[in-house]
């Protein structure tokens, strides 16, 4: 049968109506997966918790399950103690509790495992819920040390930032980890940049999947003179034009003079009036914070300057940063 192209868009749409039934299908399946883990978790805890159970009776109901009713896959040893851990780390976590159901078990398992604080278990369900993550992509988050580098970020914020976009803090890092562009210790920026672009899924990952990508050298004019963005983005909750500048050696005060120029270019002839003013990002490859303080403290453009690493930073270091800020924090309110 020969299709007729003037149905395609109509035909489209019944396609996307299956897409979405069947997202919602799966979304369901998930949500009843994991109150049923919940119930499960608490008949356990509450049994364990009246000295009626015992660890070795909890070994027994698994093997129960296991020889009568083999088809009921997970309820092993070891699913049956993280179905009662699940429920003991938020059972009295009135903010958490009610959003435990909207990830994957999967992801639940990543955050019991690799987490340790309750605030930290918070955010990579907040970050999951928010970003859609699968689990190689949450995983990622989590081993890069996201929740430390974006605490370390809400600290360091310039206070003109928070001022014209007070979610700022919850969308820009102070560290970027950039592990999955393989590129060599020494490289150029014509080299990032094609990099990026080349990777940028895993680029909008790291940085946020509310970032759409525009382009890469975005030629702007003014007067008689073109000049190119290395990389422009629209974030779509802030709804503003995001430019990134990239620079692979220290960051330098006289970066500023130029991302001024480019974002009052941008709001000037590229921003639509409903959108709100522009953010630019110095991506530089290190930085001295004591530098970058003093650059900005009269800068009135809405800039932030952050760092890229190609590898991994252990989180311990990440982990001694924030406590290092905290204390620094404390020092201060004394």
């Amino acid at each position: 049968m020969k299709l007729i192209k003037r149905f395609n868009k109509q035909f489209d749409e019944v396609v996307n109506i299956i897409h979405k039934a069947r997202f919602n299908a799966i979304k369901s399946v998930n949500t009843e997966l994991v109150k049923l883990y919940w119930s499960i978790g608490e008949y356990i805890s509450g049994k364990i918790a009246s000295a009626e159970w015992g660890d070795a009776v909890v070994d027994q109901l698994a093997d129960y399950i296991q020889t009568n009713h083999p088809e009921f896959k997970g309820f092993n040893r070891r699913g049956l103690y993280r179905m009662r851990q699940f429920y003991e780390t938020y059972r009295r976590d009135k903010i958490v509790s009610p959003l435990v159901t909207q990830i994957s078990w999967t992801n639940h398992l990543l955050i019991l495992s690799k987490t340790k604080t309750q605030g930290e278990k918070e955010f990579y369900i907040r970050l999951a819920i928010g970003e859609g993550y699968s689990k190689r992509e949450l995983e990622r988050q989590i081993n890069s040390g996201y929740y430390e580098r974006a605490m370390i970020s809400s600290k360091k914020a310039p206070a003109l930032m928070t001022q014209t976009h007070k979610d700022i803090t919850a969308v820009f890092k102070d560290t970027y980890i950039l592990d999955f562009l393989n590129l060599p210790e020494s490289h150029s920026e014509k080299e990032l940049q094609k990099s990026i672009v080349s990777n940028l899924k895993d680029f909008i990952i790291e940085f946020g999947k509310d970032f759409a990508f525009i382009g890469q050298e975005y030629r702007i004019q003014v007067g008689n003179n073109d000049y190119f963005i290395d990389l422009l983005f629209f974030h779509r909750g802030l709804k503003c034009l995001v430019m990134v500048e990239l620079k692979i050696d220290d960051f330098k005060p006289e970066y500023l003079g130029k991302m001024n120029f480019y974002l009052e270019a941008l709001d000037r002839d590229v921003r639509k009036e409903e959108e709100n003013p522009s953010v630019g990002i110095i991506l530089c490859k290190s930085k001295d914070d004591e530098v970058v303080e003093y650059a900005l403290s009269r800068h009135l453009s809405p800039t932030l300057v952050a760092e890229y690493k190609t590898k991994l930073i252990p989180k311990k270091i990440l982990q001694r940063k924030l406590r290092e800020l905290f204390l620094l924090e404390e020092e201060v309110e004394r």
